[in-house]
């Protein structure tokens, strides 16, 4: 049995589609961001989080 990233991915067990990683690029462009500052914007589904799901 192998170990599958996707398995573990909160958002739908799913890597980030091009289309969304866009779709960030194009709010942050626009003025609905006019107020945001300092931010990082993780575009993973909560992939930033495996570390925490496999206990390291």
């Amino acid at each position: 049995m192998g170990f599958h990233i996707e398995d573990h991915i909160p958002l739908e067990r799913r890597m980030t589609r091009p289309e969304e990683i866009a779709a960030m690029v194009l709010m942050l462009a626009s003025s609905q961001s006019s107020h945001t500052t300092g931010q990082i914007m993780y575009i993973d589904g909560g992939y930033v989080h495996l570390d925490r799901v496999l206990g390291r």
